[in-house]
């Protein structure tokens, strides 16, 4: 291949109103000795689509942690199973904004095989200094969440 020829970029999922759809597929390094995704793994897709739901809305962690700004720490998480994944399936999990205040941000997440819900569950985040203690989230970050909550499509 050409070095001239652009790779093509890692999916991030995204917006289909104010839902975030991020795409993935069971590989064997998923599954257990049964042939089924390994209970751990939810949690793995689960903070894939929450972190790319992040970014593409417009929130840049990276930039922000390194800035010495702060950074999110998941503070609460309740998962239910309810139906197993298996090696070759095509998911996809579903990220909403439930809620938020002035240092943190509720998710809504659910996997799913087609029509069917195999696993969702419920995340909290706060976002911290870097000494580990709850602080306010940036503004525009806020004024993002708001919008999402509203329902409004922030696909640009």
């Amino acid at each position: 291949m050409s070095a001239s020829v652009p790779m093509p970029a890692p999916a991030t999922g995204r917006f289909i109103g104010a839902t975030h759809h991020f795409p993935l597929r069971v590989y064997f390094e998923d599954t257990d000795l049964s042939g089924l995704v390994y209970h751990a793994n939810y949690l793995r897709y689960m903070e894939r689509a929450r972190s790319d739901m992040l970014r593409v809305a417009g929130i840049d962690q990276r930039a922000t942690h390194e800035a010495g700004d702060g950074v999110y720490a998941v503070t609460d998480i309740k998962v239910r199973y309810r139906r197993p994944a298996r090696l070759d399936d095509d998911l996809m999990v579903e990220s909403r904004v439930t809620g938020f205040g002035a240092a943190t941000c509720a998710i809504h997440q659910t996997v799913r095989r087609g029509e069917e819900i195999l696993t969702d569950g419920e995340v909290s985040v706060a976002f911290l200094t870097q000494q580990g203690r709850p602080q306010r989230q940036p503004r525009p970050w806020i004024d993002i969440f708001s919008r999402l909550m509203t329902g409004e499509d922030i696909n640009p």
